[in-house]
């Protein structure tokens, strides 16, 4: 890990966590408003649905996620800001493997089963994880420099 001082590594890491609650409420917002939208209607879509319904409950993950962070939010020295970045590599590892999750129950619900739901909760799930590879990758770039 190059050079950087505390304060701006903080500033960085709650940077991260607000861009973290933004995605996470805009994902609530929205896969709530979906589902509001299809009642209002009457309409029956069940690849909207379950898009929406996981959309809105990996949203709502990400917020509860990122709030608790920012509660131990500190200033870190040498050991923790390197505990940091390993875990955010973690991160982008797992974040990468829910891509491949989605993919997965994407191809499945495609191909063999023939479940729209199903097609709609792989799609969300695909969105959901790659916002969070893009956002860990954004905090990596910021350490890293």
């Amino acid at each position: 890990m190059p050079f950087m001082w505390a304060d701006t590594l903080l500033v960085s890491e709650r940077a991260h966590l607000l861009r973290l609650v933004l995605w996470g409420g805009a994902s609530v917002l929205m896969g709530t408003a979906l589902l509001a939208v299809l009642r209002a209607r009457g309409q029956r879509s069940a690849l909207l649905e379950l898009f929406a319904l996981v959309t809105a409950a990996w949203g709502a993950v990400d917020v509860a996620l990122a709030l608790w962070g920012m509660q131990s939010l500190a200033v870190r020295d040498l050991a923790a800001a390197t505990r940091l970045d390993r875990f955010l590599w973690l991160n982008v590892g797992l974040d990468v493997g829910y891509v491949m999750v989605g993919v997965t129950l994407l191809l499945v619900a495609w191909r063999a089963v023939r479940r729209p739901g199903l097609i709609g909760a792989g799609i969300a799930v695909i969105v959901q994880a790659l916002a969070l590879v893009i956002l860990d990758l954004l905090l990596a770039a910021q350490i890293s420099r």
